[in-house]
């Protein structure tokens, strides 16, 4: 199958934006269309979600498309930013607690599923971003959710920065109707907006949501100003710093310890998940009252089993390494990565979206170039996330590619230059007469290489 000849079809011209609305009176046939166009991409190599691990995530790995394809290559898609996933004393601390409370929390946090860890967990988050109440949650998804959906009522606002995550967005609309966006980073039109809801209701609350740093885009908010603009206009403001906190700032407190911020923002909501190498998330705060009420009506932590206790006894060891010199260390490996990943792709022309973080977002623009580079390099050993509509805008497709602190610059070097070569071919191809075989594009009959 020639895929130049299905530049028009749904295989290129769809998005899972496309299927999200399906109708009809059967909720379970007209899940089929969806289907139908994902197994498409899926049978054309052109499906790269879904993808399994055979090991640990480390640098270099054997990854698994859902097709069932194999390949051993470099891993820019995971997210374990320190490297602490395999780290020796992280591994030990997972194998004492399997050892001392089992494998399961057997409870919710309300009903008998705290564990010591757990509690050993709230304590040092508190002391480290200042904040000395401290709520954990099974999901860093269920902190974002949970924090929203628990303060807020019908009656309140929820002001978002329009790139928020969707953890963040779907707690408003599950909170209240009266949620706004605002343009991404501009402080300016949070002050506008602060100022028209205030004028109209001085009775109810306003919450405002940002984060410490944006996946999609690797920048950073001025939380400083964004605070103060808050405390003008009676608002509370919730910051998520899952992708920052411990990969970046002095000792590892993230874009509020750089901004000189640590226990002076409202509420800080993060997620165990990117650096501390575990599932599992946290609302701090500095009321005990607020911590209070949000494990009670925060459905997700009354609702939901209790994080682990191997999953606290590993973020727990994992926030003792960031707060460490070890964690210093490994952080400056990390961006030493990081600046040669983009310093590689900008010898070549291409800038990095944002800011120098573990997150480093490559522009790709036309989906269907982006759709095919994705294939071509997967089949040659490189894997970054593939990011398309409507995670970003319709020609705003990239790649997110992850860097960890036990990649090398060496491999930074090879990564950009496979995927700045398979998007030059991939624009080629396409641009190509219709008569051009394309290939390397074929679907193979069997995979080329299997484990």
């Amino acid at each position: 199958m020639d895929l130049r000849d299905q530049l028009d079809s749904p295989l290129f011209t769809h998005f899972i934006a496309n299927y999200t609305h399906p109708t009809g009176p059967d909720l379970l046939a007209r899940t089929e269309a969806f289907y139908e166009w994902q197994e498409s991409r899926r049978q054309s190599g052109l499906w790269p979600y879904s993808r399994s691990l055979e090991g640990a995530p480390t640098a270099e790995c054997s990854v698994r498309s859902e097709g069932g394809v194999a390949r051993q290559g470099l891993n820019f898609g995971s997210q374990d930013y320190l490297s602490l996933s395999t780290h020796p004393q992280v591994v030990e601390a997972a194998h004492r607690a399997i050892r001392d409370y089992g494998v399961h929390s057997a409870g919710s946090g309300m009903f008998g599923g705290n564990t010591t860890p757990g509690l050993q967990l709230e304590q040092a988050l508190g002391e480290h971003l200042k904040m000395p109440h401290v709520a954990l949650f099974a999901t860093g998804w269920g902190a974002g959710f949970g924090a929203i959906a628990g303060l807020v009522r019908p009656e309140d606002h929820v002001v978002l920065d329009a790139l928020s995550h969707a953890s963040l967005q779907q707690g408003a609309s599950a909170a209240t109707q009266k949620v706004s966006r605002v343009p991404h980073l501009n402080n300016r039109a949070m002050r506008r907006k602060l100022q028209e809801l205030r004028a109209s209701d001085v009775d109810h609350g306003i919450l405002v949501v940002t984060e410490g740093l944006f996946s999609m885009d690797s920048d950073v908010p001025r939380i400083e100003e964004l605070q103060s603009i808050c405390h003008e206009y009676g608002a509370t403001l919730l910051v998520d710093v899952a992708h920052d906190l411990g990969a970046l700032g002095p000792s590892g407190t993230g874009s509020l310890g750089a901004q000189g911020l640590l226990g002076k923002v409202d509420l800080v909501v993060g997620s165990f998940s990117k650096t501390f190498s575990s599932n599992g998330g946290f609302v701090a705060t500095r009321s005990a009252a607020v911590r209070q009420f949000v494990r009670v009506m925060g459905g997700p932590h009354i609702f939901s089993n209790a994080i682990l206790p191997v999953q606290a006894a590993v973020a727990l060891e994992s926030l003792r390494i960031v707060r460490s010199p070890e964690g210093d260390a490994l952080r400056a490996k990390a961006m030493e990565n990081i600046l040669a990943l983009r310093a590689a792709f900008a010898e070549r022309g291409v800038k990095c979206l944002g800011e120098p973080s573990n997150v480093v977002p490559v522009p790709l623009g036309d989906p269907k170039v982006a759709r095919v580079a994705s294939k071509l390099v997967f089949e040659r050993g490189v894997f970054p996330n593939l990011v398309e509509y409507p995670a970003v805008r319709i020609r705003e497709s990239r790649f997110r590619m992850q860097v960890m602190s036990s990649h090398s610059v060496e491999q930074m070097r090879h990564g950009a230059q496979v995927v700045l070569d398979a998007v030059e071919e991939a624009r080629q191809l396409l641009a190509a007469p219709q008569t051009s075989p394309l290939r390397s594009l074929r679907v193979d009959a069997e995979p080329r290489a299997r484990v």
